[in-house]
Formats: structure tokens, sequence, C-alpha cells
């Protein structure tokens, strides 16, 4: 059985509250008027209190800025050189600390893990962070890596599934999956709407979590990767997008994902659920990305969910943005706590549980966790 031994998350240290984020972008002086006026309404809408940085000028005045130009302007704006080398100053710390939390939670040494699988979309280098990972943790030089880039907000399920399946191909494998992204190095300076949502909503953290080949013998309440599901919408190419430009990577967003998700989202749940002999009102957790609120409030409403199903979502929507790849993770770590905190009291712990995001494509992907009775 595929056990999830361990989750660890971690944000930049830089945090300022989504009002001081609303209050530095009406500074731009190369913003329209009109938009300038607009953004207050937006960063109010977005169900975040708080966000972090890796770019230290958010926190700073204009004359003291290094990554941007030093003027309100912002202009001109970083390249994408410039970003992809904050990046690779900025990621690496911070996926090395929260691996090593996992490590500890887990109880492991660095020699026992066998795979490593790196997480990001929003940088590039070579060798790249799996092989730092390799390298800052101590891990044993025929360690098996695999790297998972530009998937966007779903792509921690990709690492799960790959982690599963490393966990059924071998009894001793112990896996490291690290997602890791610094998305608020790529915000841009135009003046469209989608661009002044997405600064509104992206934010910069990581999680790592570490999977198990366990015999069933030594899983008895632990919660274990049971199943996983991918659905890709047949007539919604457009409505997200990841592309590199000349200054920075550039995000589409459309404002009709949430109604994409919600058309999709009965059948997808079906497919996953029936064929594990399950039912909706089975599910005892929902860990639901929060691309946005509006994206947790359709499913919440398509789903019948009540205000507690979704709480969890919403919670690290507000004290973190969104995050892309990790956040899926900060929700399920908030769950995996719960249930070890209720085993260790002589509780039951938490019962079946679904988690789901959706990204490019556009795509829902999700996978179906379970405790298993010991």
């Amino acid at each position: 059985m595929t056990v999830l031994e361990a989750i660890a998350t971690g944000n930049p240290p830089l945090r300022r509250s989504q009002q001081y984020a609303s209050s530095f972008m009406e500074r731009v002086e190369s913003l329209p008027e009109g938009l300038r006026q607009r953004i207050p309404k937006i960063y109010a809408r977005s169900g975040i209190d708080y966000r972090f940085s890796c770019v230290e000028d958010y926190g700073r005045e204009a004359q003291d800025f290094e990554f941007f130009s030093p003027d309100w302007s912002l202009q001109p704006a970083p390249t994408t050189g410039a970003r992809n080398r904050k990046y690779r100053e900025a990621v690496v710390p911070l996926a090395e600390r929260v691996a090593r939390e996992a490590l500890d939670q887990a109880g492991l040494a660095p020699e026992e893990i066998t795979h490593v699988i790196g997480v990001s979309c929003t940088g590039f280098f070579a060798p790249g962070l799996d092989i730092e990972l390799v390298k800052r943790l101590g891990l044993r030089a025929d360690t098996q890596r695999a790297m998972i880039g530009f998937m966007g907000c779903y792509a921690a399920f990709n690492a799960l599934r790959v982690a599963h399946g490393f966990c059924q191909s071998r009894p001793d494998a112990r896996v490291l999956v690290v997602c890791a992204e610094l998305c608020t190095l790529h915000f841009q300076v135009d003046d469209s709407i989608e661009n002044a949502v997405v600064n509104a909503l992206f934010s910069d953290g990581a999680a790592a979590a570490v999977l198990a080949a366990r015999p069933p013998e030594e899983v008895g309440g632990r919660l274990v990767y049971e199943d996983n599901h991918a659905l890709l919408d047949d007539d919604s190419m457009d409505h997200m997008s990841w592309d590199i430009g000349d200054k920075g990577f550039l995000m589409g967003l459309s404002p009709r994902v949430p109604a994409v998700i919600a058309r999709n989202l009965p059948a997808y749940l079906d497919t996953l659920l029936c064929r594990n002999g399950l039912e909706l009102e089975d599910v005892e957790f929902w860990a639901i990305h929060p691309g946005g609120r509006a994206i947790v409030e359709k499913a919440q409403e398509v789903l019948a969910l009540p205000d507690e199903a979704v709480h969890d979502s919403l919670e690290v929507l507000r004290l973190h943005g969104n995050m892309s790849s990790p956040t899926i993770l900060f929700i399920l770590k908030r769950f995996l706590d719960r249930h070890c905190a209720e085993l260790a009291e002589g509780g039951a712990g938490l019962g079946p549980g679904v988690a789901m995001a959706f990204g490019p494509g556009l795509t829902l992907e999700g996978c179906l966790l379970r405790p298993v009775s010991g």
C-alpha cells in the first residue's frame, strides 16, 4: 500500500497583507488610472488576507528596489533571464527546508529515500531542483529522480501518481515529493483586467510529501493513496495558459474557468468514486484547490457541500493565496495532521477523502485517500 507518511509546508520570509499588496499596485504609475481605481475591489473580493513573495521589492519603497527599476513605473520590466536567476536563488533553499521537515516528520534518514520527484512551473535550470535536493539533503547517489514541470496548479497530482507508481513497483520505495513555486516573480504590469486578477491571486510557497510502500500489516489507521483520475475538457484549451515571454512567464486566465469546472465535476467524481465503491456522501473530507474563491464556491454549489467541507480550502487561500502546485499539499497537510491527532487520542481518524485541482487544458486532476482500519 502507498502510505502518505508526512507533509511539510513553507513560504518565503516576505509576508504582506492583501491590503498592502493592493496599495502597492495602486502606486504603479505605468498602469492606466482607470485600472488602478479598480484594484482595491479586485483585491478585496479575492478571499485572501495574506500572501508571500521571494521578491523583496514588494516590501520596499521604490528608491530601494533591486528586482524592479527604482521608481514606481516598474519599467523596464525585469527580463525572463533576471526572473529565472532570482528563481534559482530563492527556490533551492525553500525546497530544501520543506524537504528536511518532511523527512523529520516521517522519521526517515536521508539514505532511506529511494526516489525524488521535483515539481515546479515558475522557473528552469539544470542540473535541476531534483539534483540540488539529492546533494543538499545527502541522499544516495543512486536515488532515482523525476521532474514535473509546467503543469501548473494540478501538478502535485501528477507527482503523487508517479510516487504511487514507484511505491507499487518497489516494496522498499520511500518517495520524496517536493512542489516549489515562486509565482510572484512573474507578475506583469499591463493594462488588462486579466493580469490585475492574476496579480491579486498568486503567491509563493513550497510543500514536501513523503510516501512509502508498506505491507498491509504495517498500515493500520494510516491514510493511503487509493486511486486517481484525470479528465481533460473537450473545449477549453484557451481558458488557462502559461507561456514564456521576454519579460517573464505570461498567464492567461479566463473568467469562464469556474463554469467549465462545474460542468465537468459531477461526471469526474462519479467515475472516481464509483470504481472504488463509494458515493458522494461517503466522502468525509474535501481538499479542493482554491484557484480562486469563485472556483471553490462553484464546486461547493455543484456538489451541495456544507460550508465546513470547504473551510480548509478557503482558509489556505485566505492565509497564503494561490501558490499553484504546492497549494493542495497545504490543504492535505491540515487533514493529515487532524487525522494523526485523532488517532493519537484514541479516535477513529478521518474517513475517505477526495483531493482535486484544476489547471491548463482545462484539466481536472485528483485522487482518493482513505484510512486503513487497523
